[in-house]
């Protein structure tokens, strides 16, 4: 058994409330080995415009990186946590950061899906990720990390299961009343990748945005482990249930990457959603 914390805040310099380092202590003193925090939490909600700061960004092993690296070092945790990354060559990534128990960096991903709407202006701040998700090793699973919007593209789910992830985690940050849409889609990643899934959304309104909405946890049979707004919310991971899952259905069925290969070949170049051919 691993137990997982979601902590819903966010820790940019005038957020009230506890700071980092104290809720992860707190998720470490009941019993968490990992703690999963929202969607780029120690920045501003930037997204809101169009407008790019540089200061959002960082280098990897930046201040915001310190920070996260040195505050899962001193609470004994595994975190994942995220920034926008700055490459040596200028482009900007939306990252989830995963730092072991002793702030050690385990490995990282990069938000592959990009929103581009009202509130979300998202592809004016970052560019999308470059490479499919792979699962991480950390504290004795493998673990798949995907941002927000990717869930709702479920290939890097199914490919994180087949990889051989028990648990994908996705911080987000969503608008209260889309919730309806989020949770069904987060069931159906859970039961057909024969995952453990769970999210952690931005706690409340910035500039302007509605965002909101509960921590959610769900089990590979669609079982609800977690639906709240507290602060923190805890589930366990049975790792040892997961063989199980997937010689039932629909776990047992074929993974035809032969045949998506194929299909996937006669879109390319077609990088924007379902196009209307009527």
């Amino acid at each position: 058994m691993k137990k997982v914390a979601l902590i819903s805040q966010v820790f940019h310099d005038d957020q009230s409330g506890p700071d980092l380092v104290t809720l992860l202590k707190q998720a470490s003193g009941d019993g968490a080995d990992i703690a999963v925090l929202p969607e780029l939490p120690l920045n501003r909600w930037s997204p809101s415009t169009d407008r790019v700061d540089p200061a959002d960004a960082e280098p990897l092993g930046g201040p915001r990186c310190t920070r996260q690296s040195e505050a899962a070092a001193e609470a004994g945790i595994t975190l994942v946590g995220g920034a926008i990354i700055l490459d040596d060559d200028g482009s900007r990534h939306n990252t989830a950061l995963v730092y072991g128990s002793d702030g050690h960096l385990l490995g990282t991903y990069e938000k592959c899906h990009i929103p581009d709407e009202p509130g979300f202006l998202e592809i004016a701040h970052y560019e999308p990720g470059r490479k499919p998700p792979m699962p991480i090793r950390c504290d004795g699973i493998d673990m798949g990390v995907q941002i927000c919007s990717d869930v709702n593209r479920p290939e890097g789910s199914h490919m994180l299961g087949a990889s051989g992830a028990v648990l994908i985690v996705a911080p987000r940050a969503t608008e209260l009343a889309t919730w309806p849409r989020w949770k069904p889609v987060l069931v159906a990643n859970a039961l057909t990748s024969c995952c453990f899934v769970a999210s952690v959304n931005r706690p409340s309104p910035e500039d302007g945005v509605l965002i909101g909405g509960p921590s959610f946890a769900v089990d590979p049979t669609g079982r609800i482990l977690v639906e709240s707004t507290d602060v923190i919310s805890c589930f366990q991971v049975d790792v040892d249930s997961i063989p199980d899952r997937r010689i039932e259905y629909p776990g047992y069925l074929d993974i035809r990457t032969d045949l998506y290969v194929e299909g996937w070949k006669r879109l390319e170049g077609r990088t924007y959603k379902c196009v209307d051919e009527s």
